[in-house]
């Protein structure tokens, strides 16, 4: 049972935000990734793998949300799309 003192985790997010998030991480559902790494790629403006290639891999483990298993994750992906992180 929920304590009415304990603030709800999703509460900082609107339903539009949610909404806007779901529209636009798609491919990253798809793929498993965890919410919080999915809102930070859409914050970024990465939707898709091919994406990754606009970004280092420093500015991504930089992003607020992006954890070690989404960014393992992602280079898996990465890896079988031969596609590399920006210099």
């Amino acid at each position: 049972m929920k304590n009415a003192n304990q603030p709800n985790q999703v509460s900082d997010i609107s339903q539009a935000e949610l909404d806007r998030y779901e529209r636009l991480d798609q491919e990253w559902r798809e793929y498993g990734i965890a919410a919080p790494a999915r809102r930070a790629l859409v914050d970024a403006r990465l939707y898709k793998v091919s994406d990754l290639r606009k970004i280092s891999q420093s500015d991504l483990e930089q992003l607020h949300g992006m954890g070690k298993s989404a960014i393992a994750r992602l280079k898996v992906l990465m890896n079988a799309k031969k596609i590399k992180f920006r210099p």
